[in-house]
């Protein structure tokens, strides 16, 4: 017979208490700690999940035991500032075996340009590896690559890339910088995107205007492209993606300059530049973008979820039939974490990172 201290009692109290949170509704328990930066995961098999750092690692967790290794032949990325080992994704008809998509920093001339890519997973080893485009985004500035993939039900693959730092890239049009680029899934150009022919306008460009998205996701069941990202000292932003659009950076914001109380660009409006669905005064931090589609959580379909890394919670958004933001939740504030990338499972249940390196579970209780 063991018999605790009462120093022992509390210690494994507070660890039972810290693994697993029980709501009303669900309960969120922890899946695994001590990795890097988990920037983004995916699902490769029913108990395995996919998973970056951003310091340049590609590793493998099981989420019924806990443990997890790291893949070998990884690129050579640019890790410094916000740069780093990015987005990781895979297709809707994904099956073992096929590509993988990644988005990363990479070193050009030491400046840094994010980059889509993709490979094969063969065992322990990340195999195959393409550079599908280098984008004309390279800055050194070390801050604002963006960059999130999705996909659409028609063959096309869409990442985003933030202004890297230079305001103004965000207008430009001969930079990929402040963008949303849509290709087909082999890196080419779509015939049918908004700016092909047009010889002062890079074609890769479906949206521009844009000032850091890091949270991009593909609605199947309305056919909508949302997309989340920061502003500058206030004013992060949903948007609802449209083809050839202006969003606005940084002539209209409603953020405020680093330096003071002072508005960025000439207001909130102009004619030509899209309105976001949401924004938020102060800024949230956006980490990442899902949306739910799940049956575990019926009353959570359709609203859109956001990781927050300033302002440390889960925040919910419920959408009307029109698109429109009607709601707000913000979930997990005592958690105190750092909130980084959201995944859905065919469960329904929802896992998410954190900086600090661990991995959370969102089930039903």
């Amino acid at each position: 017979m063991v018999l605790l201290t009462k120093n022992s009692f509390i210690f494994l109290l507070i660890f039972f208490l810290s693994s697993v949170v029980y709501s009303n509704a669900f309960q969120l328990k922890q899946v695994a700690s001590g990795l890097g930066i988990p920037w983004s995961m995916i699902f490769i098999s029913n108990d395995e999940i996919l998973f970056t750092e951003r310091k340049g690692r590609v590793g493998v967790l099981n989420i019924q035991s806990g443990k997890f290794n790291y893949l070998t032949d990884t690129p050579e990325v640019m890790a410094s500032g916000q740069g780093g080992l990015l987005d990781v994704a895979k297709a809707p008809e994904y099956k073992q075996g096929d590509w993988i998509y990644f988005t990363y920093s990479k070193a050009i001339q030491d400046q840094g340009a994010t980059t889509l890519a993709r490979a094969h997973i063969d065992g322990h080893v990340l195999k195959d590896w393409q550079d599908l485009i280098i984008t004309d985004s390279k800055t050194d500035t070390g801050v604002h690559y963006g960059s999130r993939i999705a996909f659409d039900d028609k063959g096309h693959v869409y990442f985003s890339i933030g202004d890297r730092g230079v305001r103004s890239n965000a207008q430009d049009l001969n930079s990929h910088a402040g963008s949303i680029l849509r290709l087909n899934l082999d890196g080419s150009t779509p015939e049918d995107n908004p700016f092909v022919g047009c010889s002062d306008v890079l074609p890769q460009i479906w949206s521009y205007g844009h000032r850091n998205p890091q949270g991009l996701v593909w609605d199947n069941e309305n056919k909508r492209l949302w997309s989340i990202e920061h502003g500058p000292r206030g004013g992060d932003e949903i948007n609802l993606i449209e083809e050839g659009k202006n969003y606005g950076w940084p002539t209209i914001s409603y953020g405020k300059e680093y330096w003071g109380p002072v508005s960025v660009g000439e207001g909130t409006h102009k004619k030509g530049m899209e309105q976001p669905v949401k924004f938020y005064v102060p800024s949230i931090a956006p980490g990442s973008l899902l949306h739910y589609t799940g049956d575990a959580f019926k009353d959570w379909r359709g609203s859109l979820f956001s990781g927050a890394l300033k302002l440390r919670h889960i925040n919910r958004i419920t959408l009307d039939a029109q698109g429109r933001a009607i709601e707000e939740e913000r979930l997990f504030e005592n958690l105190d974490e750092r909130i980084r990338a959201l995944l859905q499972s065919s469960e329904g249940w929802i896992y998410f990172s954190t900086d600090s390196g661990k991995i959370y579970v969102i089930k039903p209780k």
